[in-house]
């Protein structure tokens, strides 16, 4: 196959992909649609930079080479910047810079002083500075995670990149017999093209998965998280109540169940409404969250209830892991606008013993205390004795 026939076939590629993109868009999810309008424009800008490379030969050299490849690099660009919108990296001039800097190479090297290896290696240098940088956006943002289409997307970058640069280094050291890149002599000049659609073509397909994963890590947080505290829910605090029960009972790890009742919570509803109310629920979420780290699950269990799954041995580790939590509300006032509320909390508390065969026996016990814990005074921590041995 010739290279305008090349580049007009990868041409349509893109265009189709763009269009596809765009079909889809839709259906994204609106944090990631800003950064897959950039993502879809660099795949048009490409698309439409491969046709005038295509075409050259029928235009001045002057004109469309500095358009063509300015138009190529600034769809590379696109794509650099779609990946930093996509992990809330902020606008950055350095996006635009390579394009511009080798536009302006490109463009003395085709009229005032034609050389064909110099514009090569000029655009070389941008391409593979805009991918790499692409690539390490991506894996930087991913670092510790099991991402793997990030990584599959990150990897496209960058064997792009080493392409780019055998292709840069090729032209320059080889003395090429071609007088520009639609040259039918020179072989490489047929496989650009073709290698060159792996970005707007295949890294578009990695893009959407990218996307996907994105989605569906909300929808399972969504399924798994309490939407007004952002704390674990019912159903998270069940599965994760049912592993670690069993894990205590295989292994003898510590286990104690914490349930934390906001005190006189409907007055504050009453008071100063629903929406106050929720603010609230909201600071004394925190407040446990923060009391608990990251040793200890915290759930919503629904109102103004709340559930810890304690890493603590033991009722009296167990009181003074809830004390903690206790002291951390009391020590922050709740504020908003003129309203100051100095809340509280009531506490039951039961550590596991051999009789508690499952979650629900933990945390009945802990219910019965918070009831002796409210009906002592409130503002208080109760441990529930162990269950009496059946006669």
């Amino acid at each position: 196959m010739d290279p305008l026939t090349a580049y007009l076939i990868v041409a349509l590629m893109m265009l189709l992909n763009g269009g596809v993109l765009g079909l889809m868009h839709g259906d994204l999810s609106p944090d990631v649609q800003p950064s897959a309008i950039s993502w879809r424009i660099g795949t048009l800008l490409q698309a439409c930079g491969c046709i005038l490379l295509g075409v050259q030969t029928y235009l001045p050299p002057l004109f469309v080479l500095p358009l063509a490849n300015g138009m190529v690099m600034l769809g590379v660009a696109g794509c650099w910047r779609a990946v930093r919108q996509f992990y809330g990296r902020g606008e950055s001039a350095a996006v635009l810079l390579p394009t511009v800097l080798a536009t302006a190479g490109i463009a003395w090297f085709a009229g005032p002083q034609p050389d064909l290896a110099a514009r090569v290696a000029i655009a070389t240098l941008a391409w593979v500075v805009m991918l790499l940088a692409a690539a390490w956006t991506v894996l930087r943002a991913i670092r510790g995670e099991r991402a793997r289409s990030a990584r599959v997307l990150a990897g496209i970058f960058v064997l792009l990149a080493a392409f780019m640069l055998l292709r840069g280094v090729y032209f320059v050291v080889s003395a090429p017999i071609a007088g520009s890149i639609v040259d039918t002599r020179s072989w490489i000049n047929a496989l650009t093209p073709i290698l060159a659609s792996v970005l707007p073509v295949i890294g578009t397909t990695g893009f959407l998965l990218l996307c996907s994963d994105r989605m569906r890590r909300r929808w399972e947080q969504a399924a798994s998280t309490d939407d007004l505290t952002g704390l674990a829910n019912r159903r998270t605090l069940a599965a994760a109540g049912a592993l670690r029960l069993r894990q205590a009972r295989d292994d003898g790890s510590a286990l104690a169940v914490a349930i934390v009742d906001i005190d006189h919570f409907k007055s504050v509803n009453d008071r100063f409404g629903h929406e106050t109310g929720d603010l609230a629920l909201r600071h004394v979420a925190a407040r446990l969250r923060s009391a608990c780290g990251r040793r200890h699950l915290l759930a919503r269990q629904g109102g103004e209830e709340f559930v810890a799954l304690l890493d603590v041995d033991g009722s009296e580790a167990a009181v003074d892991a809830a004390e903690r939590l206790r002291g951390a509300v009391r020590a922050e006032p709740f504020r908003h606008g003129d309203t100051v509320l100095t809340l509280s909390v009531s506490i039951g508390v039961a550590a596991l013993v051999p009789q508690d065969r499952h979650l629900d026996d933990l945390l009945r016990r802990a219910d019965l205390a918070l009831y002796a814990a409210k009906h002592g005074g409130r503002d208080r921590v109760v441990a529930a004795p162990p269950p009496a041995d059946p006669a």
